[in-house]
């Protein structure tokens, strides 16, 4: 059905707090921002009601074509990043499916023909044809076999300097792609397929293919194709995929600087050694987990805006009295305002992330790296923990797709396992962590803090930055000290590796925020996000308290208050809650979301088609 109300766009942008909503969008919103956001008014994204998942899936790829109508074409997006990485936050909105969809397509398919031979005459048509978006451009790494292990993948593309062509083929089950959209077969579709590039019966290495998939009638020959089960809200055509020796025009192989023709025809790799090659391929790996991150940040948004808003309408039953918000109890602030505080967190980290990455455009060192995957982990992880507490606290109504919350979570259990399984990235950048040179000076406890240093994040900084560092060194003597194998002596300090890590990306998160608040121009901007920054680095440290009491970082004493003190601050922040969600550049409006109106009541029954007079309702005591 439509919208419960109509309303302009940008009805909202004049109400709201450009101080906070400008270090939320990192002062981009009126240049990067807000013209995707517009976007999202159209009626093609008004909810529609018990589609089948094939109409859902059709009705996903006519969103993204109206998204791409209105915007400018990927390329010029993708040689514009902040607008790749808006784009990853506000298309999933209002249909998740989205950001999948249009996330491939840009930054995977598209952004490896950008990285690896844009400007090549012989392709020239392809790049256009997928710009154009008159083909959708799935890209097939992953097999069925091996997951996120690609650089074991067994799809093999065998030379043949006589023909000058490839033959592309899947040996065996395990070697099938996996989860790739290639189930419509009337959609056209030219895919990126890497594969296992194999000449003079040499073995060279993963290299980027761009192979017709379907013709937008049928699949083309060779290719064959199973549709994966029915998924929850994605009503894609995800599909095992698997090729029975298609023939490739050598022109379709993405060499870039990985390798050259001769001038006989025979093929020559370079760029280094195979190892080189494998992550030149997966260029586009990097920016695609801050695209994730990106999504994973905006569905939290939407999450907490919409949880908020309706918890400061929604009544319930109170001592004495009939008609109390829920909001004002303070077990629901103190879900809610954690949930908040991790929202900001997980943004100014990721504003941090994109802006390393921007910064070094083109040379990914190792600690660039490490922060990017630490980001997008605790990002996706932290959000899909947002997005269930706000469904639960919703009550019923969190659970209508309507309302958008049970979408969003669907949406980030998928993004925690996209561009990379949070816990396997996790432990590859603790295990890099650990193998990397010890600063020369040992990690000093943090002097004692004083009477308020309880709800203080700076001391939650050193309290942070004190375990990171000791689990580390812990972690690292541990497997020096092993006697066995290396596999037994990693895995048996694996767990305590992933709390270094997640302790690293909470610490430069609260950081981020703490650094923010003296940036912020209005004192009442600066206030609010001062105790989220105190609210933030309290949960985390209380999650630990028991560590930090065993370490004697922390007293029985000040262990015992810490459940007041998140009381304490969830009470002073209850003015800011509104204002602090106004900054996301939200309206119930752009999300039609019933429970996001103000009067919710009347939204949800115009959206049920519910039209009975107020005279004939009887009156309710609470809801």
């Amino acid at each position: 059905m439509g919208n419960p109300q109509a309303a302009p766009p940008h009805g909202d942008d004049d109400v709201l707090a450009p101080s906070l909503s400008g270090l939320l969008f990192d002062g981009e919103y009126e240049e990067t921002h807000r013209d995707i956001r517009a976007t999202l008014f159209d009626p093609v994204f008004d909810p529609h009601e018990g589609l089948a998942p094939r109409e859902s899936g059709k009705l996903t790829y006519e969103r993204c074509r109206a998204l791409h109508g209105q915007l400018e074409r990927p390329l010029s997006m993708l040689r514009r990043p902040r607008r790749l990485f808006a784009l990853a936050e506000w298309s999933p909105l209002l249909d998740p499916a989205i950001f999948s969809l249009l996330l491939v397509h840009h930054n995977l398919c598209l952004g490896t023909v950008l990285d690896h031979g844009a400007d090549r005459d012989d392709i020239k048509h392809h790049v256009e044809e997928l710009d154009r978006l008159d083909s959708f451009g799935p890209y097939m790494a992953t097999e069925f076999g091996y997951g996120n292990n690609v650089a074991a993948l067994r799809t093999e593309a065998v030379y043949d300097a006589e023909t000058q062509t490839f033959v592309l083929n899947t040996p065996d089950s395990s070697a099938q792609k996996f989860m790739s959209f290639t189930g419509f077969e009337d959609i056209p579709k030219l895919a990126v397929v890497l594969a296992r590039l194999k000449a003079d019966g040499k073995n060279h290495g993963v290299y980027p293919f761009l192979v017709r998939i379907s013709d937008g009638e049928q699949l083309c020959e060779g290719v064959r194709v199973a549709p994966c089960p029915e998924q929850p809200v994605q009503g894609l055509d995800h599909a095992l995929t698997w090729f029975d020796h298609v023939t490739v025009p050598r022109r379709n192989l993405l060499h870039g600087e990985m390798g050259e023709f001769s001038s006989d025809g025979a093929f020559q790799p370079g760029g280094g050694n195979m190892r080189r090659r494998f992550l030149r391929t997966m260029s586009r790996i990097q920016p695609g987990r801050l695209c994730v991150a990106s999504a994973a940040v905006g569905a939290g948004k939407a999450s907490i805006y919409t949880a908020l808003r309706y918890a400061e309408r929604r009544l319930t039953n109170g001592p004495g009295r009939n008609d109390v918000p829920v909001l004002e109890y303070r077990s629901h602030q103190r879900d809610l305002f954690a949930a908040l505080a991790k929202v900001y967190a997980m943004n100014l980290l990721l504003n941090h992330a994109k802006r390393e990455f921007l910064a070094h455009s083109g040379t990914v060192s190792d600690e660039l790296n490490h922060l990017i995957s630490i980001t997008k982990a605790l990002a996706t992880s932290e959000m899909n923990d947002v997005a269930g507490i706000c469904r639960e606290r919703c009550g019923a109504q969190g659970i209508f797709r309507v309302n958008r919350i049970a979408d969003y979570g669907s949406l980030l259990q998928g993004l925690v396992t996209a561009e990379g399984d949070n816990q396997v990235l996790l432990a590859t950048t603790a295990g890099q962590l650990i193998a990397g040179v010890d600063p020369e000076r040992h990690p000093e406890p943090p002097a004692r803090h004083a009477e308020n240093g309880a709800a203080d994040p700076h001391v939650h900084v050193e309290l942070l930055r004190y375990r990171e560092e000791f689990l580390r060194r812990a972690a690292r003597a541990t497997m020096a000290e092993s006697q066995s194998t290396y596999f037994d002596a990693w895995n048996g300090v694996v767990n305590t590796a992933l709390d270094m890590a997640r302790a690293r990306g909470v610490r430069i998160a609260l950081e981020q925020l703490c650094t923010a608040v003296p940036r912020l121009a209005d004192e009442r901007d600066r206030a609010a996000l001062r105790l989220l920054a105190s609210l933030y680095g309290l949960v985390e440290i209380q999650q630990d308290a028991g560590w930090y009491l065993a370490k004697g970082l922390l007293s029985p004493e000040e262990v015992e208050g810490m459940p007041a003190t998140v009381d304490r601050l969830c009470e002073l922040l209850r003015p800011h809650a509104r204002h602090l969600t106004d900054a996301f550049r939200l309206s119930p409006e752009l999300l039609r979301a019933p429970i996001a109106f103000e009067d919710y009541e009347a939204a949800f029954q115009r959206q049920v088609g519910a039209s009975l007079p107020d005279a004939a309702c009887p009156p309710t005591p609470g809801k």
